[in-house]
C-alpha cells in the first residue's frame, strides 16, 4: 500500500479470524514529523472487546493442544513475513512513530522479525525433579515419589503495548505466548496502532487459527479496560506508566489474573573517577537519540564522581550539541520527534521545572525551529540533587540530569534512592568495583560499561518499575503455569 492510500484507509479490527468494522468508527493517526495524517486507525467498543476476548478463548482449547512444532512453525512463517517486507513496514512504523530510518528497520521491524524467529525454536516444557524418599506415616507406606514439573499455557493473554516500538514491544509479548499455546487479545497504543495489523496480518499469513490472534485499538481508555475486566482473560502482559500499570494491577488482583508488567524507569548511570569517559558519555548519550529518549531503559539520571563531574558535564554537552536534529527519513538526522503535541509539551514542562528547582540547562532547553513536527532539543541538566522531581520522575523524553556524588557509598545509596528499579549502569575502570556495586543496585538488570543488551538475559524491573520477568526463555514462563505431576516410584 503506497502513502496515498495509506493516509485514505480506514483500518478494520481483527476479531476472531475477521476483520471487522468498529463500532466507534476510526481516528487519525498523525505522523509526529510532519503532522498529516498517516492513516485512520478503527475505535472498537466495549462489545466488541469482550467479543475478541471470547473469540480467544473459544480459540485457547485447540491451539493449546497443538503441538509445539506446529505452533512454532507458524511463529516461523511469520518471522519470514515480516522480514520480506521490512521496507514497507518499516515506512509505516517511521511514519507513525517518528523513528529514524535505521531504528525503524533495525530496532522495530528487524527485532519483531528476530523475537518471532526465536520462539520458533522448540524448548523443553517440562523437566524431572529429584525423587523423594518418603517414611511410613499418616500419608501413607515408605515410598519413593517422582516428581515432573510441566509448564502449561496460562489461557487468554491481553497484550497491551506501548507507543515507542509498534513492532519490537508486541511481538515479544505474541510470539513467546503463542508458542506457549496462549491466545492473544492485542491492544496496542493508541498513537501508532496501524503497525500492529499489519503484524496481525502476516500472521494470517502464516497460517494462525482463527481467534488465536485479536487486535482491537481506540483512543478511549474503555477499550483497554474492557481488555483488562473481560471474565474471558486469564493474564495481562503490560507495557507502559507505572500509574496505568498499578490501574491493571489492581483490577487483575480482583480477579486473580496473572501479571507482566513492564513499567517506568529512571536509570542510573554511576560513572566513578576512573571511568572511561568517551565510553559513558556515548552510552549516555542514547538518551538524546533513540527513540528520541522516549523509552524506559535510558541512563537518564547520571551520577557522575566529583573528580570526572566537570569533564562528563562538558563532554556530554559537547555530544548532545552535535546530533542533527530533524526529519527522521533524512540520511543524517539523529534526533527525530516526540509521539505528540502533548507528549511535546509534558517534556518541556519538565525542562522548565528543572529551571525553576535549581537546576542548570547546559544545552537544549528551547524547541529546535522547524517548520513542523513535535521535536524537543537534547537537554542536559547540570547540578541536579536527587530529590528534584526532574532527577526522580519519569520524563520520557532526551533530557539527562547530572547528579554529582563522593564516593562508591554516596553513589550506591543515590542510585537507589528512587521509586524505580528497571535498568541502571556502571561505568568504572575498576571491574571488580564495577561489578561489585552492579550487585548492590536494585534494578532488574545492570550495564557496566555498556548500554547494550543481551537478548537472552532476564528483563523486568524491582519496585515500582514492573512485576515479573520476559525476554528468552524466561518469557516462556512468564506465559505459562507450571504444574507438578507426582507419582510413587
Amino acid at each position: 500500500m503506497n502513502q496515498v492510500d495509506q493516509a485514505t484507509a480506514r483500518q478494520a479490527l481483527f476479531v476472531g479470524g475477521s476483520w471487522v468494522e468498529p463500532d466507534g468508527g476510526h481516528y487519525a493517526v498523525l505522523d509526529p514529523a510532519t503532522e498529516e495524517t498517516v492513516g485512520w486507525a478503527p475505535e472498537a467498543s466495549r462489545d466488541q472487546v469482550h467479543a475478541a476476548c471470547a473469540a480467544a478463548r473459544e480459540a485457547f482449547g485447540p491451539w493449546s493442544r497443538t503441538p509445539p512444532e506446529e505452533r512454532a512453525a507458524v511463529l516461523g512463517r511469520a518471522a519470514g513475513l515480516i522480514a520480506g517486507r521490512l521496507k514497507e513496514y518499516a515506512e509505516l512504523a517511521q511514519a507513525e512513530t517518528g523513528a529514524t530510518t535505521g531504528t525503524a528497520r533495525g530496532m522495530q521491524v528487524g527485532v519483531a522479525a528476530a523475537r518471532f524467529r526465536r520462539y520458533a525454536r522448540v524448548e523443553p516444557a517440562e523437566w524431572a525433579i529429584p525423587p523423594q524418599i518418603n517414611e511410613a506415616g499418616t500419608m501413607g507406606k515408605a515410598g519413593v515419589m517422582g516428581a515432573l514439573a510441566v509448564r502449561q499455557p496460562v489461557g487468554v493473554v491481553t497484550c497491551i503495548t506501548s507507543y515507542n516500538n509498534p513492532w519490537a514491544n508486541p511481538a515479544g509479548k505474541i510470539a513467546p505466548a503463542l508458542a506457549m499455546g496462549n491466545t492473544v487479545v492485542v491492544k496496542p497504543a493508541p498513537q501508532d496502532p496501524l503497525s500492529v495489523y499489519r503484524m496481525a496480518e502476516a500472521l494470517e499469513a502464516a497460517g494462525v487459527p482463527r481467534g488465536v490472534v485479536n487486535v482491537v485499538s481506540g483512543r478511549s481508555p474503555g477499550v483497554g479496560e474492557a481488555a483488562v475486566d473481560s471474565p474471558d482473560v486469564d493474564m495481562v502482559s503490560f507495557t507502559g506508566s507505572t500509574a496505568v500499570g498499578q490501574r491493571i494491577a489492581e483490577v487483575c488482583g480482583r480477579g486473580m489474573k496473572r501479571q507482566l508488567m513492564e513499567l517506568g524507569g529512571k536509570g542510573a548511570a554511576v560513572v566513578f573517577d576512573d571511568a572511561d569517559v568517551g565510553s559513558a558519555v556515548a552510552g549516555i548519550g542514547t538518551t538524546f537519540s533513540f527513540y528520541s529518549g522516549q523509552i524506559c531503559t535510558a541512563p537518564t539520571r547520571v551520577l557522575a564522581q566529583r573528580g570526572i563531574y566537570g569533564r562528563l558535564v562538558e563532554q556530554l554537552a559537547a555530544y548532545a550539541g552535535r546530533l542533527k536534529i530533524g526529519d527522521p527519513r533524512e540520511p543524517g538526522t539523529v534526533v527525530g520527534p516526540v509521539i505528540s503535541a502533548a507528549h511535546r509539551d509534558r517534556v518541556e514542562s519538565y525542562v522548565e521545572l528543572g529551571r525553576r528547582e535549581g537546576a542548570v540547562v547546559v544545552t537544549g532547553g528551547e524547541r529546535p525551529d522547524l517548520p513542523s513536527g513535535f521535536y524537543v532539543a537534547p537537554t542536559l541538566l547540570a547540578d541536579c540533587a536527587n530529590d528534584l522531581r526532574v532527577a526522580r520522575e519519569e520524563i520520557f523524553g532526551p533530557v539527562v540530569a547530572v547528579i554529582p556524588f563522593e564516593d562508591e557509598e554516596e553513589g550506591v545509596a543515590l542510585a537507589n534512592d528512587t521509586d524505580y528499579g528497571l535498568i541502571d549502569y556502571v561505568w568504572s575502570g575498576d571491574v571488580a568495583r564495577a561489578f561489585r556495586v552492579a550487585r548492590r543496585l536494585r534494578a532488574g538488570g545492570v550495564g557496566v560499561n555498556t548500554v547494550g543488551r543481551n537478548m537472552e538475559a532476564p528483563f523486568g524491573g524491582f519496585k515500582q518499575s514492573g512485576v515479573g520477568r520476559d525476554v528468552g526463555s524466561y518469557a516462556l514462563h512468564a506465559y505459562s503455569e507450571v504444574q507438578a505431576i507426582v507419582w510413587p516410584g
